[in-house]
């Protein structure tokens, strides 16, 4: 069974459209234990120093990047129960995307979408699809196939 207490995710930049906030706080509220971490955006010198001095030692980097990964919701449940108790963070970009530097250093890299999304609206999506990751195990009728 998914832990949320185990994952963090760490987003550049700030939530500013209240309707998002909304949805961020819906599904965060369905997560207990599951941390969100604003960094500050800026140049992505400083927001890769941002990143790694936030990171825990114990926690495996998972970068959300265009090219990264494709997955189906069902995909995604699965991996995240085979990664079992291992610490992860989940690193968004901001407006600049993320380093080179982290994509390198991540264990894996998702994609959430071949289509690009504003930073606000990937954490939204994000957040829903860990919830819906849970749901899928807990065999909630919330997913359906």
């Amino acid at each position: 069974m998914l832990n949320p207490s185990r994952y963090r995710i760490l987003a550049i930049g700030k939530i500013r459209k209240k309707w998002i906030q909304e949805g961020i706080d819906l599904y965060h509220k369905r997560m207990p234990g599951l941390t969100i971490i604003e960094l500050k955006d800026g140049n992505l010198i400083r927001e890769t120093e941002s990143v790694y001095a936030t990171l825990k030692k114990s926690e495996n980097l998972v970068a959300l990047a265009e090219e990264g990964e494709i997955c189906s919701s069902t995909d995604l449940s699965n991996r995240l129960k085979k990664l079992g108790s291992q610490p992860l963070a989940f690193v968004l970009g901001g407006a600049n995307g993320l380093s080179p530097k982290i994509k390198a250093s991540a264990k894996w890299s998702l994609s959430l979408s071949p289509l690009t999304f504003p930073h606000e609206i990937a954490r939204l999506i994000l957040l829903e699809q860990l919830y819906r990751a849970q749901t899928i195990q807990q065999g909630s009728p919330y997913h359906r196939d």
